[in-house]
């Protein structure tokens, strides 16, 4: 049995497998310009993020109707639930499906078609966090924003993504302020590919309460006191950190220097069909590069659960952190 943990960062769109990218684009008419699985397998490669956004943006256009995305959103939990998740908190880019003609209710409706069963299914409760695309104008996430409304029962909170560079958080402070009027939970990507300075600036405009990515806080040593200090979680993703080369190998992570530190870090898998791995794969890898322990990795589950938007379930997240307590490693 897997280590009991929460996967907090995670893109719904990212765990499009090859072979259900296939399978979809049967169903829907759509020509994917390669000849197999393992053709497509082989462009899983990247340079850095943005070459790695053109093949994520671009496989999209299989996903067209709600079985669609509760076929995508199933096909996650299935895998999540074999490697311990009991929580998930997913993001999903509605702006990406709505440039394509798909609205707002297609994909809502059906991720919820999975999320709203996950737990009878899978064992997983689940959240919902909408992106906003930070390459994209901020009247297009204010419009975003609108879009959502009627579905607002289903999406705890929203996020910030995709390419980083030039993309300050300021850029979207009316809309995270009207996400904030409306009681939605408040993330962002941050220090990724960008600066330390976007990190503070999505805490101190944006009003962050956790960070995504985050890991050049460490460039940055009063930055770093006051994420310990304000116990700021951080959702790490290092599979994907080596894959769009923000560290070189994982024996370089950061990851064991940040919780030395104090940090309140977690470990997830971000887009886990692109990037080789999903979160359990990702705590296993990071267990042997970094030679972490059992209490290093029962710090990381029992993070993921202190990080996870469960304010609305106290008894949930009891139950889950008594679970990774009670967590036994195998030899």
């Amino acid at each position: 049995m897997p280590l009991p943990k929460a996967e907090l960062h995670l893109h719904i769109e990212g765990t499009l497998e090859p072979e259900l990218a296939f399978e979809l684009a049967a169903r829907n008419g759509v020509a994917l310009p390669y000849a197999d699985t393992e053709a497509l397998r082989k462009a899983y490669l990247f340079d850095d993020l943005q070459s790695f956004l053109n093949l994520y943006y671009g496989l999209m256009a299989v996903l067209r109707t709600e079985q669609d995305f509760e076929d995508l959103a199933n096909a996650y939990l299935a895998r999540a639930a074999a490697q311990g998740v009991r929580h998930a908190e997913i993001f999903f880019d509605p702006q990406a499906h709505l440039a394509r003609g798909v609205q707002m209710g297609t994909v809502v409706d059906g991720l919820w078609r999975a999320l709203g069963k996950s737990e009878a299914t899978h064992g997983i409760s689940t959240q919902l966090i909408m992106c906003f695309l930070r390459d994209e104008s901020a009247e297009s996430a204010m419009r975003t924003l609108d879009a959502a409304r009627p579905h607002l029962d289903r999406i705890a909170g929203v996020g910030l993504d995709s390419a980083e560079v030039g993309h300050p958080p300021v850029k979207f402070r009316e809309v995270y302020q009207a996400a904030a009027g409306l009681g939605l939970r408040r993330v962002a990507h941050a220090g990724e590919e960008g600066p330390p300075e976007y990190i503070t600036e999505a805490l101190d405009v944006l009003g962050v309460e956790r960070i995504d990515h985050g890991l050049r806080c460490m460039e940055d040593p009063e930055l770093v006191a006051r994420l310990v200090r304000d116990r700021v979680p951080l959702t790490l993703c290092p599979l994907s950190n080596v894959r769009l080369r923000a560290v070189g190998v994982l024996a370089e992570h950061p990851l064991p220097a940040m919780l030395d530190a104090g940090l309140l870090c977690t470990v997830n898998s971000d887009d886990p069909a692109y990037f080789g791995g999903y979160v359990g794969d990702n705590f296993a890898a990071v267990r042997e590069a970094l030679g972490l322990g059992e209490e290093r990795l029962r710090e990381l589950a029992r993070n993921s659960f202190l990080a996870s938007f469960l304010e609305h379930d106290e008894e949930r997240r009891a139950r889950y952190l008594a679970e990774v307590e009670a967590y036994e490693f195998g030899g």
